[in-house]
């Protein structure tokens, strides 16, 4: 994803270059072109129009307009508006709690949730010293179950023996019982996931949240999905 919109905003930012003086044409021939290259990187068009309507806000003004070096000022502008729109900094998993700290993923199929939540159990105990219980909660696919109980033996985490007939919630509950008892410091559940907006399976994720009180809550989503992804959260965040 990144290198490919990298490209785009850099043949975007060509017709800038080397300009003594730039107008407000060339500044929204520029936008359209960024505009494009977000969109086509699949970043929501929502987040895409507020971007470039920032940018053009702080572009079209008179200390850009009437600098030395107003192509250079907007190239600034956009880079530093992409930072903020992407976040300046990383944020902290909140594990300062009573444990275990549970941690809910959540998102799309295909997403790499099941290798996202062996990859945490790994941080967590390399950074933070934590022994990580895995418990895989999709039970409309096998394959997930054994591919977390596949990478819990690689990386030597444990993985909670699911049962494919159990109830989720269910499932999720035992297994916050099994790291209360076997002294876990926190548990890791990867849920089942969606191709888009599904009613039954968004019930079955609001199901486990209050049954086991998720500290953290993660949507996993790759950069092909990013529009689904975006509605999927604003669904999961309506309910």
């Amino acid at each position: 994803m990144f290198p490919n919109l990298q490209t785009k905003l850099d043949a975007a930012f060509k017709r800038l270059r080397g300009k003594a003086t730039v107008t407000k044409q060339d500044i929204d021939e520029t936008l359209k072109e960024v505009r494009m290259a977000l969109l086509s990187a699949d970043v929501n068009f929502k987040v895409t129009k507020d971007f470039c309507d920032r940018v053009a806000n702080a572009a079209l003004g008179e200390s850009v307009m009437k600098s030395l070096s107003p192509s250079q000022q907007i190239i600034k502008i956009v880079h530093d508006e992409l930072i903020n729109t992407m976040g300046s900094g990383a944020t902290e998993l909140n594990i300062k709690v009573a444990p275990p700290f549970v941690l809910l993923l959540v998102g799309l199929q295909g997403a790499g949730k099941t290798t996202a939540a062996a990859k945490l159990a790994l941080l967590l105990r390399k950074e933070y010293k934590k022994k990580a219980l895995l418990v895989p909660a999709d039970i409309y696919r096998p394959a997930a179950i054994e591919q977390l109980k596949i990478l819990g033996k690689q990386l030597q985490v444990p993985v909670f023996d699911t049962d494919p007939t159990m109830n989720p919630v269910e499932i999720a509950k035992r297994a916050r019982e099994m790291a209360i008892n076997h002294a876990f410091d926190a548990v890791i559940i990867d849920t089942a996931g969606r191709l888009q907006i599904d009613e039954a399976l968004m019930d079955e994720v609001l199901g486990i949240k209050p049954a086991v009180n998720p500290h953290e809550i993660l949507l996993v989503a790759d950069a092909m999905t990013g529009q689904t992804a975006v509605e999927v959260a604003t669904g999961f965040d309506a309910k």
